[in-house]
């Protein structure tokens, strides 16, 4: 109940402040009303989503989700307004304490650099405001396509030029847009790839999630199949569950949903791709992750009847898998499929220039193609959404990967 009371109070207080900038850069009262009705709004929906809503365990409802989107809206059009008015407010607090101590009669303050202030700060504000809006309504489907050219010396020589596409972090239970799924599905299946690979999280909780979609995701066809592992989501650790038989029963229920669906889903298996007399091998771990996630991965067992010679592709959810244990393997995986971080859905990325987000500072592989130790992996930046309702600046992925032959 305190925090509350101390979110409440600093929330109003930040609120008060803003309508301070409002009222210096307009004089129409019907601006201020509208300031105050939206944050009022935004935070008794807030509060009630996370008091009185319905609990649906550690991960996030779709409600609070979006309430949590919209109060993370206006906190940061508060935030950045409050930015410069602070800086001005300091100024003037220093200079009154200069003028007091030497007795100084020069006027330090202006009103129109107030009034300047306040306009530059709501103009910068109303960027990361809208932004968020934007994410929540159109960033979260901005499906993109990034195709990789990947070069390997051992590649069979049946299978240069062999495409693969790569999805993952469907998280089905955030899904809000029928159209727009259909848009991403025909998507995959107009890359006409060789096979089709799913990397983890098809549910935020539970399988029922999955089951308004499942029809759409058994189109998705590749000539040499679709494959797919378990991600932290699958296993229901999220959620409260009446019993332990229910929560084992959910996951069986989701491993029957996904071959219902024409996945061929690898618990610590593997299969081989054939082209001729050529064979690359398609090795699949379930959830192994840092610190806290689950690991159940077992590389070992998923190797079996896997040559050390063969060229393997490893399917593995959590990027912290390939840093920790798969490039130190006496193994080589010459190529390692994850997700899990989602590029945080927040960042900047700029093909050639720049690519950044907050969750470089938690996963040192978070986005895109690295190479080490002569081994690839690709983390994909997630097909769906989890949390904060949107995207922005890190778009939904969808990975061609295309493996080539070295000269």
């Amino acid at each position: 109940m305190l925090r509350w009371i101390i979110f409440i109070i600093v929330y109003i207080v930040m609120g008060l402040y803003t309508l301070q900038a409002l009222k210096t850069v307009t004089r129409y009262p019907w601006v201020y009303y509208l300031f105050i009705t939206v944050a009022v709004l935004v935070l008794g929906n807030f509060i009630y989503q996370f008091t009185l809503g319905e609990e649906e365990g550690r991960v996030l409802s779709r409600a609070k989700s979006y309430a949590f989107g919209l109060l993370l809206t206006v906190l940061a059009f508060q935030m950045v307004t409050i930015l410069f008015l602070l800086s001005e407010d300091v100024f003037r607090f220093l200079s009154s304490g200069y003028q007091r101590f030497f007795g100084q009669s020069k006027e330090f303050t202006l009103p129109e650099r107030r009034r300047f202030l306040s306009i530059l700060g709501l103009g910068l504000a109303a960027i990361p405001f809208g932004a968020l809006l934007y994410g929540m309504y159109k960033g979260k489907y901005n499906f993109k396509v990034l195709k990789y050219n990947l070069e390997f010396d051992d590649l069979p020589d049946a299978f240069d030029g062999y495409q693969i596409t790569q999805i993952s972090d469907v998280h089905s239970g955030s899904f809000d847009d029928r159209k727009k799924i259909e848009y991403a599905i025909n998507l995959i299946n107009e890359q006409k790839s060789d096979v089709i690979l799913f990397t983890g999280d098809m549910v935020n909780n539970m399988a029922t999630e999955m089951e308004p979609w499942a029809d759409l995701f058994s189109t998705l066809d590749a000539k040499d199949g679709k494959f797919s592992i378990l991600g932290n989501h699958d296993y229901g650790d999220y959620v409260d569950w009446d019993t332990e038989e229910a929560k084992h029963q959910n996951l069986e229920d989701l491993k029957k949903l996904q071959g219902n669906m024409g996945f061929d889903l690898l618990l610590n298996e593997n299969r081989f791709l054939e082209k001729g007399d050529d064979k690359i091998a398609l090795v699949g771990v379930e959830n192994w992750g840092r610190g806290g996630f689950k690991k159940a991965g077992d590389l070992k067992k998923a190797v079996a009847n896997v040559g050390k010679d063969d060229f393997k592709i490893l399917m593995s959810h959590d990027p912290s898998h390939w840093e920790d244990v798969v490039l130190h393997d006496e193994y080589h995986y010459h190529l390692t499929l994850s997700g899990h971080t989602h590029g945080m859905q927040f960042g900047i990325e700029i093909p050639g220039w720049i690519k950044w987000s907050p969750v470089k500072w938690r996963y040192k592989y978070w986005a895109g193609i690295y190479k080490e130790l002569g081994q690839y992996i690709n983390v994909n930046r997630g097909f769906g959404f989890l949390g904060y309702p949107g995207r922005v600046g890190i778009w939904p992925e969808i990975s061609v990967i295309i493996l080539k032959k070295k000269a």
